[in-house]
């Protein structure tokens, strides 16, 4: 499977990011190439994942959890193969149907085996170009594991290529920055303090124009 998967964004998602999407990316080299880590980006887009797998090496890839709801991408077989072999996500039960389970237990088992998670705290898609409240899932998980980092990043027009709930994509130059990791800042609140001061002080890095 890590040849399908290595083929699949050579061939495919490369190719139309390069064609279609003008991308800037800045500070790449923060992007940890082996685990445990957590990359903790902003979400407007399907093309949000696609897009950040494809800023690893090939020979990284496999290495790459996204983190991201079962419900949805296990709803039929077809896409739950592509998920789980392709994309590599690790799934989790949003809905919480049994109270007993720890939600956080594979992750926890994730960063133990060295991955890198991707995951995004707004949850679900986002309007485009808006930061939405974060949830405190990626300061609970490195309460547990203090030694794991949060790398902040922000992302900008991927939510107007190829908005929520639109198949059509559009030609639209979007930006990727990546900040500085982030620890354990001793409480829940303190963690989630310092990741949104870093992602709003990456948003403020760019020169976002009034039109938009």
């Amino acid at each position: 499977m890590r040849l399908l998967q290595a083929l699949f964004f050579l061939l495919i998602v490369r190719p139309l990011i390069m064609v279609i999407i003008g991308l800037n990316v800045r500070n790449k080299e923060r992007l940890p190439l082996q685990g445990p880590a957590i990359v903790a980006p902003n979400h407007n887009s399907h093309l949000d994942t696609l897009t950040l797998l494809s800023l690893w090496p090939l020979s990284v890839l496999h290495r790459v959890r996204p983190v991201a709801a079962a419900d949805y991408f296990l709803r039929n077989k077809a896409l739950a193969w592509f998920s789980l072999n392709i994309m590599r996500i690790l799934p989790i039960d949003r809905q919480r149907r049994d109270h007993r389970s720890d939600p956080l237990a594979p992750l926890c088992q994730a960063l133990e085996n060295q991955e890198i998670l991707l995951i995004f705290p707004e949850g679900s898609r986002g309007m485009p170009e808006q930061l939405s409240r974060f949830k405190t899932g990626i300061a609970r998980l490195v309460e547990r594991n203090p030694s794991v980092p949060i790398i902040p990043v922000f992302m900008h027009g991927l939510g107007k290529a190829l908005p929520r709930g639109d198949f059509l994509l559009v030609p639209f130059f979007a930006d990727v920055i990546i900040g500085e990791p982030i620890y354990w800042q001793g409480s829940v609140q303190a963690t989630m303090e310092a990741y949104q001061e870093a992602m709003l002080a990456l948003s403020r890095q760019l020169e976002i124009p009034a039109w938009e």
